[in-house]
Parts: C-alpha cells; sequence; structure tokens
C-alpha cells in the first residue's frame, strides 16, 4: 500500500513539474519577439557606463546588465546587437529588435512612435568644453556645439532659439560621443553636450578637458519598445519593478557609477 501511495505522489509531482513547465512556456509564446526564447537589445555600445565593449569583443555597462536581469525574469536569452543610436531606435520601429537601451530618454516624439517601460534612471545632461575655454552655459548659443546624431542632446540643441534651442548652424551631430569629443579636441566645435555618466567618463580619459559646473538639462531613461506590444511592455514593467524593489537596479548603478 505505500509503494502505491508513494508511486501516486510521484506520478502527481512528475505532472506539476510538467504542467509548470507547460505554464512557462505558454507564457514565453505570449509575448510577441523577434526570436523565439531570445529578448534582442539594440543599442550603441559606445556610452560609457551605460554599455560599452569588453577586450573580449562583449559588452557590459549598466544598461546591459539591467537587460540581462529582465531577460532572465523573463525566461529568455539576451543578445546585444550593437549600432548606431539611430538605428538602434529604429530597430524596435521595425521589428528587428524587442527592446532598445541606449541611454534613452523619453520624449513626446518619441513616444509617438514606441512605447516605453518606466524609467529605471535619470539623466542628466552636462557640457564638455576644454581647460581655460570661455564657453558658458549662457553663452552657448554664441559657440558651436557638438553632439551625438539622434540624441536629445543634438535634437534640443539643434531646436530653434524661439523653442529654447541654438539652431541647426550652432550644432554639429557625430555618429558617437567619442567622435563628438575628438572634434572638441581639435578644434571643430566648442563644447560637447552630452550625458553626466559618460561626460565623466571622457573627461576622466582626456586630460585637458573639464566640465561646465551646472545641468544643461535633465531627463529620464526607460526602456524603448514597439508601438503597441503592450504584452512586452506589461512584462518588462513587471520584471523592471521586481528588479527595483529587491535593489537590483540600483546595484547595479552603483557599479558603474560611484558617489561624488
Amino acid at each position: 500500500m505505500k509503494k502505491i501511495i508513494a508511486l501516486c505522489l510521484a506520478s502527481l509531482m512528475l505532472m506539476g513539474l510538467f504542467a509548470g513547465c507547460g505554464n512557462s512556456a505558454k507564457g514565453d509564446e505570449s509575448l510577441k519577439l523577434v526570436e523565439s526564447g531570445k529578448l534582442i537589445m539594440s543599442t550603441n555600445a559606445a556610452f560609457p557606463p551605460y554599455e560599452m565593449t569588453t577586450d573580449e569583443g562583449g559588452f557590459e555597462g549598466i544598461d546591459v546588465e539591467i537587460a540581462g536581469a529582465i531577460a532572465e525574469k523573463l525566461g529568455l536569452e539576451l543578445v546585444v546587437d550593437d549600432m548606431d543610436f539611430d538605428s538602434a531606435l529604429l530597430a524596435v520601429q521595425q521589428g528587428k529588435s524587442d527592446i532598445v537601451m541606449a541611454g534613452v530618454s523619453v520624449t513626446d516624439a518619441r513616444k509617438k512612435v514606441m512605447d516605453f517601460s518606466e524609467s529605471y534612471a535619470t539623466g542628466i545632461q552636462v557640457v564638455i568644453v576644454k581647460e581655460g575655454s570661455d564657453v558658458t552655459m549662457d553663452n552657448l548659443g554664441e559657440k558651436m556645439i557638438g553632439t551625438q546624431r539622434g540624441t536629445t542632446g543634438y535634437i534640443y540643441a539643434s531646436d530653434t532659439p524661439e523653442n529654447g534651442g541654438y539652431g541647426e548652424d550652432h550644432v554639429t551631430a557625430y555618429d558617437n560621443g567619442a567622435s563628438a569629443v575628438k572634434a572638441l579636441q581639435n578644434g571643430q566645435v566648442d563644447c560637447v553636450i552630452i550625458d553626466k555618466a559618460p561626460a565623466q567618463e571622457f573627461v576622466k580619459a582626456n586630460p585637458g578637458l573639464t566640465l561646465l559646473e551646472g545641468n544643461w538639462v535633465e531627463e529620464q531613461y526607460a526602456i524603448g519598445m514597439d508601438k503597441g506590444n503592450t504584452e512586452l511592455v506589461e512584462a518588462v514593467n513587471k520584471a523592471l519593478a521586481e528588479l527595483t524593489a529587491d535593489g537590483t537596479v540600483q546595484k547595479i548603478i552603483d557599479k558603474y557609477i560611484t558617489a561624488e
């Protein structure tokens, strides 16, 4: 009789195990993904400390680790696809990636073409100049400004003076922040507008550069997804909320950005 009970219990446990696997697979199938079982992240891996390449050819950074933690929560494999910033934004809109994380700021214009998760970090944009420069926050409109193409720094700075910008004639866009900083060093632009965290990395790595005092603008970073992909947005938000609540997100940010 004990053997019969044991066999029955074992059978029930196996049934429960297979039922659990079935539910998990069904959950994955409910998500609209570019490729089953994978969470494809488009990014521009030249934006330290949010995303950058390793010496081994891999990827690391705040966004990469947060995306990896989200993928793990969803039972998916993270795949990082490196490209220009503009292309990274377009990838989710064209169904080539599931999410875009590249220090992406939420703007009204972007909300028209993609959906966003809840914010996971605050982005502060600052101004890099050469030491001894006469550039100030008040005379930026009289200078030549370098930015990364497609970023809100470029969008805001190149806007008309009536809308708070300096006009396209005062702004030069580059493929990435490193190219903009190189242009500053070469005297092609007078300053560079870029997010604070990468700005600090660029200044640290390039003697002779410094940051203007004060913040140029403050924004919220979020994860971009294809417009109307409600199931994925909800799943990402749920995972992000759990990772925020248990301290994982802050731990990742603190790993790359130390207190000043």
